[in-house]
């Protein structure tokens, strides 16, 4: 059984590598937003032209990754949304909940101090993990049944 796995949120960090690397071996294939931060927030003006007002080019943006959004959503089996320590993840608070209303089976990755913050998106989530390598055993377990060692 091959798992196409969605990984949202959070671009500050390695965790996606974590993640990645730590599922070496198992039947998964990984998917996520473009994580160049400048990329991300300029394609709409370098594809569709320039913007005089921040709000339209950031709009202009958007719009072009949610496309990309869209689509992985739509084609996961699981969504791993992560909310970091730095920056309020708006965007990842929308894919988890767009996840959920797709009824995709959802894990939430963060920091235990945001356990409050995060409590309805918790609820939505089939696990709720602190540390990439949790995120890895669930994979595996799903896949193969296996605990951790």
């Amino acid at each position: 059984m091959t798992l196409n796995v969605y990984l949202s949120g959070e671009i500050h960090t390695d965790w996606r590598e974590q993640i990645i690397e730590g599922a070496k071996g198992l039947d998964v294939v990984f998917t996520s937003p473009v994580t160049d931060h400048a990329a991300s927030d300029d394609c709409g003006v370098a594809i569709l032209g320039a913007e005089p007002d921040k709000y339209w080019h950031d709009h202009k943006g958007a719009m072009v990754n949610a496309i990309r959004t869209r689509k992985g959503l739509t084609d996961a089996d699981i969504v791993v949304v992560r909310f970091g320590e730095k920056y309020r993840q708006w965007n990842a608070a929308f894919d988890a909940g767009y996840a959920a209303a797709l009824g995709k089976s959802l894990i939430v990755l963060n920091l235990p101090e945001h356990q409050h913050a995060l409590k309805e998106v918790h609820a939505a989530a089939l696990a709720v993990a602190e540390e990439p390598v949790q995120v890895v055993q669930v994979l595996r377990y799903v896949l193969t049944g296996q605990l951790p060692a």
